[in-house]
């Protein structure tokens, strides 16, 4: 089990999936802050079948306290020559002491090695809040110009189902791009 000051990372177990729904509502909240983007605060988080696949695939990873209490995750899926992050979340209480990277380094851990993976990381994320691409950037994702065709299309399902046009984008990370920041 890697870890960070307070916490620490381990793979998620089939057990671990009722909880995490509960986790992304907790880190949801920040978003009643930004207007534009406060009915994030209430709205759908992924579902406990969605993170039960990513478990049983081996793509989930979460943060825990000394009683193993959850209080971070980072769920993906491996798709085609990536590991594509579905959702990546700490409750609000637990923000700000590492743990979001800290589940990030696992992920790059298992892309780094994993063949279908091929040492890299995908995501769709808000181009502008601060928690989303300008906290991917310092970890080394960069904004893809010309986004893959699945990439394009969550682009365009995440509009669809009301994100402000132009306001999300796709970013990658590739093995021997980390940032410690």
């Amino acid at each position: 089990m890697a870890g960070t000051a307070a916490f620490a990372i381990r793979p998620a177990r089939p057990g671990d999936a009722v909880a995490l729904p509960d986790v992304e509502r907790s880190a949801a909240r920040l978003f009643g802050a930004i207007p534009a983007l406060a009915w994030l605060a209430s709205g759908d988080v992924c579902d406990i079948e969605t993170h039960a696949a990513c478990i049983a695939q081996g793509t989930c990873w979460v943060g825990v306290d000394a009683r193993d209490g959850i209080a971070g995750f980072l769920s993906a899926r491996a798709t085609g020559d990536s590991l594509h992050i579905i959702e990546l979340s700490v409750r609000q209480d637990a923000q700000g002491h590492g743990l979001g990277r800290g589940l990030l380094h696992a992920a790059m851990q298992w892309a780094r090695h994993a063949p279908q993976a091929a040492g890299r990381l995908t995501l769709t994320t808000f181009r502008d809040v601060p928690w989303n691409a300008p906290f991917y950037r310092k970890m080394g994702f960069e904004v893809m110009d010309r986004p893959s065709p699945e990439l394009a299309r969550m682009l365009a399902e995440e509009e669809a189902h009301g994100f402000p046009p132009g306001s999300r984008c796709a970013m990658q990370w590739r093995a021997g791009h980390e940032k410690t920041a």
